[in-house]
């Protein structure tokens, strides 16, 4: 009998499922909408009962287990949710246990830039390599590293938030308690707090902003030239540290991809010795949203080789 898994990628008021089959094959995918209001025993009905519709669609298979990526930290031995903006009403519910038990499967939780870099080794960009770095360009900026194939974990799961390394000394405040974070300067809503700062207009989205660049204004090109260049701080950093083959981007920033990157590569290259002496590759993600659902739906697959090798 054939395997797939099934990846969960729950936000905070929609998930999305998907089944995937062990060779990585997309077989279906499913999304629906969750009200957080009603309770952690809610969210648990609903995830449940997506992942059921998709088991039953493909009941000729055997499913090898379940992957949930969420945003937030995570206890990866307990299965806990201990710090999530998005998700606060499960913070430490048992989510995992209860749907493990409701499906008589094994289930495995994951952050969800986590699960999106593991998506992109398996499936993705990162696919001829064994080591990369991912970093999620959003509302905020999410991280996850990949070491020999595998999750870098940290000693209780909250390794990899790389939104939160200082770029700036001292500069702007985060909601971490910290000055200077990536993701106050390098983010969408770091964008948008830049062209508040320089007359662009009032309260524009980062995607005006980007439509301001591609007409020429040269206010809107300095936001995404600064935006380069905390990015390329942080990157250098990530590259003296690890010397990992491989650093991914992704998300809806990307887009403003030829007005940000020459400033954070020449960036890498002024503080990375390594950088400018190895092929260290700098690239844009390639699974786009559907990251996360591949990674996820890996977890399993990943952790049911190593019990049966």
């Amino acid at each position: 009998m054939t395997q797939f898994a099934i990846g969960v990628d729950l936000g905070g008021t929609n998930l999305r499922a998907a089944a995937i089959s062990v060779s990585g094959q997309m077989l279906g995918k499913i999304a629906a909408e969750t009200d957080l209001s009603k309770g952690p025993g809610q969210v648990v009905d609903d995830i449940v009962r997506s992942i059921e519709t998709l088991r039953q669609r493909h009941r000729e298979q055997r499913l090898t287990g379940v992957g949930i990526g969420v945003p937030g930290f995570i206890r990866i031995a307990e299965g806990l949710i201990v710090g999530s903006n998005n998700l606060r009403c499960l913070e430490g519910y048992p989510i995992r246990d209860h749907i493990e038990r409701r499906l008589g499967a094994p289930v495995v939780l994951e952050n969800d830039a986590n699960a999106a870099a593991l998506g992109e080794k398996w499936m993705g960009a990162g696919k001829d390599v064994e080591d990369l770095v991912l970093l999620t360009l959003g509302t905020g900026i999410g991280g996850g590293i990949i070491s020999h194939g595998r999750v870098l974990h940290g000693f209780v799961g909250m390794a990899g938030e790389l939104g939160h390394m200082t770029v700036v000394t001292n500069g702007n405040p985060c909601g971490c308690g910290n000055r200077g974070c990536l993701e106050k300067h390098a983010s969408a809503t770091a964008i948008e707090s830049m062209s508040n700062l320089l007359g662009l207009g009032e309260q524009l989205s980062a995607k005006a902003v980007f439509d301001f660049a591609v007409q020429g204004d040269e206010r809107a090109k300095m936001i995404f030239t600064a935006m380069g260049q905390a990015l390329g701080t942080a990157i250098a950093n990530l590259v003296n540290i690890f010397n990992f083959p491989l650093y991914l981007m992704s998300g809806g920033v990307l887009a403003a991809w030829d007005f940000f990157y020459p400033a954070l590569v020449e960036e890498v290259r002024w503080r990375s010795f390594t950088y400018r002496n190895t092929q260290t590759r700098i690239e844009k993600a390639a699974l786009g949203n559907e990251a996360g659902l591949y990674g996820a739906a890996y977890l399993p697959v990943q952790a049911h080789r190593v019990t049966t090798e």
